[in-house]
């Protein structure tokens, strides 16, 4: 029986996907829920498993290829088996079929053992040696997309005669071209989409985390034991940011034409660094959550972003959102608001600084915040208001957890 394999419905907010990736190729054997392919949308990379057992029958779109929600793109043959391999005539047809099958295949180039099987691929039919491609992916790999740009501009085959590597003459100027990814390209119009469609503020306080740091000395372990995660900074700003946007419900809302719409909870995006770009997975009602639970979200959302397992709604909604340039070593930085939020905030590196406390000068764990808002519908002084009170939760963290 034949099975169709369908793109996944894609939300309103996504018109198409990429193929970006085939992991099984026509006449594989294929096991249910094994992923077949790899679809690159604006905002994430979709997995497309397998419904079935069975073989992989037929593709109808190749790598590269543009397709639209519940388009059909494979079939399977559903209880099949792989084709097993003809049984030997006699021994000099056994002997005859390596020679022939040597012939035909081409030689695998040079490193072509440290790419993924997409790029395996690609190197072997394009014969292009993977170590004369400069690489685009985490520490200098080198990715498929790098590997077809090379192919467009005319790489080096492998299997050219080797010549030593020319140096680099004096006063050259080396340029390369690379098309932008969907998601970067996606970033890219967001991000000049609240630049043209915001009236954009950045206001800026300081934070000493002395207590912070005290509470997270004394109770760290404990908190570990109970609940199987560690206690991190990220939580303690995520909940102080929570009380706060009770506080201000205006830094809580968004814009829909003249209309200001105030959000009763707080639906929180958290800024993800991934290969591919910033990613904002959203907490959902953190009003409700406890301590553990934002710690334990956060690291389901970055484990899920490492993986490339985020899903399109991990990332829908958000009433606020925090980003943490401090993980990167930022001491200061004005971040964009994600529209249709109104308000961002922008956390930093610690540093221990001299400050004045009861006339003494000390040094302490100091944090600059920043919050960049939409001063359409956001006064400077709910602003400031909003950021003196998180300022004032996290010096005195004994008020954020009496919600106070």
């Amino acid at each position: 029986m034949s099975i169709e394999v369908k793109v996944p419905v894609l939300p309103e907010s996504v018109s198409d996907a990429l193929i970006a990736t085939w992991h099984k190729k026509a006449g594989d054997a294929v096991k249910r829920d094994e992923n077949l392919l790899d679809l690159e949308t604006d905002k994430v990379v979709l997995e497309v498993p397998a419904p079935v057992d069975g073989v992989l029958k037929e593709i109808k779109f190749e790598e590269g290829s543009t397709v639209t929600s519940a388009q059909v793109i494979a079939v399977i043959e559903e209880g099949a088996a792989a084709a097993a391999p003809a049984p030997a005539a006699a021994p000099a047809a056994a002997a005859e079929a390596p020679k022939a099958a040597k012939a035909e295949a081409p030689a695998a180039p040079q490193g072509v053992d440290e790419l993924s099987p997409a790029g395996r691929r690609v190197a072997v039919e394009e014969n292009i040696d993977p170590s004369k491609v400069a690489g685009t992916g985490r520490d200098g790999r080198v990715t498929k997309e790098d590997l077809l740009n090379a192919g467009k501009g005319g790489a080096t085959p492998a299997a050219a005669p080797a010549t030593p590597a020319a140096k680099p003459t004096p006063g050259s100027r080396p340029e390369e071209r690379v098309p932008m990814t969907r998601i970067r390209a996606r970033i890219a119009e967001r991000l000049m989409q609240s630049k043209n469609s915001i009236a954009m503020l950045t206001s800026f306080n300081e934070v000493n985390l002395a207590e912070v740091v005290k509470l997270r000395k004394s109770l760290g372990e404990q908190f570990e034991k109970a609940n199987g995660v560690k206690l991190g900074f990220m939580s303690f700003f995520v909940k102080a940011a929570t009380e706060a946007l009770k506080r201000y419900p205006v830094v809580n809302a968004s814009v829909d034409g003249n209309d200001i719409i105030y959000h009763g909870y707080q639906d929180i995006s958290i800024a993800v660094s991934t290969d591919k770009g910033l990613v904002t997975p959203v907490l959902r009602d953190v009003q409700d959550m406890s301590f553990a639970d934002v710690e334990k979200g956060i690291i389901g959302y970055a484990k899920k972003a490492r993986d490339g397992k985020l899903g399109l709604d991990d990332l829908q909604g958000g009433t606020f959102t925090i980003t943490n340039g401090g993980t990167f070593g930022s001491l200061l930085s004005t971040p964009i608001v994600n529209p249709p939020q109104s308000a961002i905030l922008g956390m930093h590196t610690i540093k221990e600084r001299p400050v004045v406390e009861n006339g003494q000068v000390v040094a302490a764990p100091m944090m600059y915040i920043a919050l960049s808002y939409d001063h359409r519908i956001i006064d400077g002084r709910d602003a400031v208001l909003f950021l003196v009170d998180i300022k004032n939760q996290l010096e005195n963290p004994q008020r954020m957890l009496l919600g106070l």
